[in-house]
């Protein structure tokens, strides 16, 4: 039997984001945020120069509760102005955060209070008001509680921030000028890295969802049909609360949803745009690693970015060689197959099909099972392969509690704006908290 939840909100839970800590100062509760430049990895092994606040990104999270009077003291420790707006706040116009409109942006080195009271309850975010600023990062989460929590009441409140990005090969710098993406992650991170949140069974679990990138995010859940409860303009009113398994999260939208986890297992959360559930997808330049039936990806950088220097990008002699595709490893797969028939011969050195009756119909096999995991013997004979991918890192996330126990090879289907919510059995879920604990008291 679970315990009822409290009369008063339960905290934050902001998977792989820290909590901002405030201090009391006559009344007024006080947070330091420094926009800054950040170091972090969206995977093991794939570092990125973001930017971010107080060492984190996205920022972290601010807890306020209705009634508050706040000040925010905002540090601009980056090399140029920043503005920082709070998203979906009613505040006076000097304190929106519009540089130029009603107050001036804050130059590399100033520093800035910005003081309000909270009379509102939702979901909002601060972020900067410059626009490719927004796409280095500097977000973060502020949560305005209630005095006395929502019926029904929740054993888990918990952050999701989705953001988009665009990393060419061999760069850790985001091109905020792309109109494409190939990272897409939540909280800062791409599945498999992004933590799994562990419920009890039985729980009833609050997810709000915040969208600060350049596409639109349809989330969603498996096992369970939740309930639309909540936008940036706050709680929705129960006769309209809304049944569903996915919710489109709209650019600079919030979405709060609400379900009761009365299904055991370990169940994704992920945005269903097919390539937002992919990581480092890369336009297909320089040669192929494995010589195979159909026209060859390559030719330049250049070319391959859409950057040309004569032609147009849909020209017939450019359309095979652009194409896309999961960058792991650095290993490129084709992406235009045409099975060998009986009397004909590839020849790569000139992209062209010409005859040649002592070539078989069926190249040597080769093992893919590196990058595309097992295929039948006569794949390459069929159009269209190959496509997907399976690669399991189980072993980078041993370490972490909230993995504890996930089936061998789950890391094969995370990728991308993927994460888990761990339904789990009070005995499976007292173990991994106990061993979150364990790791939290070693750390100190």
């Amino acid at each position: 039997m679970l315990p009822p939840p409290g009369p008063t909100p339960i905290r934050m839970e902001t998977p792989d984001v820290p909590l901002l800590t405030a201090r009391e100062e006559d009344g007024v509760k006080v947070f330091h945020l420094r926009a800054e430049p950040v170091k972090t990895e969206f995977v093991p092994g794939r570092p990125v120069d973001a930017w971010g606040f107080n060492g984190s990104m996205p920022g972290p999270t601010i807890e306020v509760t209705q009634g508050d009077r706040v000040r925010i003291i905002v540090e601009n420790r980056l090399p140029e102005l920043f503005a920082m707006h709070w998203h979906g706040l009613e505040v006076p116009p000097d304190v929106d955060g519009v540089p130029g409109l009603a107050s001036e942006a804050l130059q590399p080195g100033e520093q800035r209070a910005y003081e309000f009271t909270m009379h509102q309850v939702g979901t909002f975010f601060y972020h900067s008001h410059f626009p490719m600023q927004e796409l280095m990062g500097l977000i973060g989460l502020l949560i305005s509680h209630p005095v006395t929590a929502h019926e029904p009441r929740v054993h888990r409140d918990v952050g999701m921030i989705f953001q988009g990005w665009a990393i060419l090969p061999n760069n850790t710098v985001p091109n905020t000028l792309a109109m494409e993406f190939n990272w897409l992650t939540i909280n800062g991170k791409a599945g498999p890295a992004t933590t799994p949140i562990v419920a009890r069974l039985g729980e009833r679990i609050r997810l709000r969802l915040v969208n600060l990138s350049m596409d639109h995010h349809p989330i969603h859940l498996h096992g369970h049909t939740f309930h639309v409860t909540g936008t940036e303009g706050g709680r929705i009113p129960r006769a309209a609360w809304m049944p569903g398994n996915t919710v489109i999260v709209g650019v600079a939208q919030a979405r709060e949803i609400e379900f009761d986890a009365v299904y055991p297992g370990d169940w994704m959360v992920h945005c269903h745009l097919p390539h937002h559930m992919m990581n480092q997808m890369v336009s297909m330049v320089g040669p192929l690693s494995v010589s195979r039936p159909g026209m060859p990806t390559g030719i330049g950088m250049d070319e391959g970015m859409g950057i040309l220097t004569q032609g147009h990008a849909l020209a017939d002699h450019l359309g095979p060689s652009m194409g896309r595709t999961l960058g792991a490893g650095n290993i490129e797969q084709a992406v235009t197959n045409a099975p060998l028939d009986h009397g004909t011969h590839v020849d790569h050195s000139s992209h062209m099909m010409t005859p040649d009756a002592a070539v078989p119909s069926q190249p040597p096999p080769v093992d893919h099972s590196m990058h595309m995991g097992a295929s039948a013997p006569e794949a390459w004979a069929v159009k269209g392969y190959p496509q997907d991918m399976w690669m399991v890192a189980d072993e980078l996330y041993a370490s972490k509690p909230e993995c504890d126990g996930l089936r061998p090879g789950w890391t094969g289907s995370m990728m991308g704006m993927m994460t888990l919510i761990r339904v789990l059995p009070p005995a499976d879920y007292d173990r991994i908290m106990a061993r979150k604990a364990a790791q939290a008291g070693g750390s100190r």
